[in-house]
C-alpha cells in the first residue's frame, strides 16, 4: 500500500503523487509538502488505484505518464476521475510532444521539472479552466 510520504495538514489542497522512480516521487513530495500540501504517494498507477479506492479525499493526480505494471498515467486518471469527477491532474513526462490533447482540467509539465513550474501549475488547475 502507499505510503504517506509526508503532511502538512491539508493548507494549500490534498495531492497524490504517482511516481516510479523513489527519488524523484521523494524529491517531489518534499517540495510539495514544503509548499502546503498534504501528500501521500504511490509508486504506480496500480497501487495509486488502490489508494484511491480507499481514499477518495484528493484534490490534484500528479502522475508520471510512463510506468510499468498494467495502469499509465493517461489510464490512472481516467480512472481516478470515475470514482473523483472534480480530481484536477498534473502529468510529468520526458515526452510532452507525445502527450496529445488535455482536459479543461489537465496540465503537463516536462521532466526534470522545478518546484516553481509544478506550483503554477497546480495553482491554474484551482484556478479553473484556461
Amino acid at each position: 500500500m502507499a505510503d504517506r510520504c509526508v503532511a502538512a495538514g491539508g493548507r494549500t489542497g490534498r495531492i497524490l503523487i504517482v511516481e516510479d522512480e523513489m527519488l524523484i516521487r521523494e524529491l517531489a513530495a518534499e517540495d510539495l509538502t514544503g509548499a502546503g500540501f498534504d501528500v501521500v504517494c504511490a509508486c504506480s498507477g496500480d497501487e495509486a488505484l488502490a489508494v484511491i479506492e480507499h481514499d477518495s479525499d484528493f484534490d490534484f493526480l500528479f502522475t508520471d505518464i510512463h510506468m510499468p505494471g498494467a495502469v499509465d498515467g493517461r489510464e490512472l486518471a481516467v480512472r481516478a476521475r470515475a470514482r473523483l469527477p472534480g480530481l484536477a491532474v498534473l502529468y510529468a513526462t520526458g515526452h510532452a510532444d507525445a502527450i496529445g490533447a488535455l482536459a479543461v482540467n489537465e496540465r503537463c509539465v516536462d521532466k526534470p521539472y522545478v518546484l516553481e513550474d509544478v506550483l503554477q501549475l497546480l495553482a491554474s488547475l484551482r484556478a479553473g479552466p484556461r
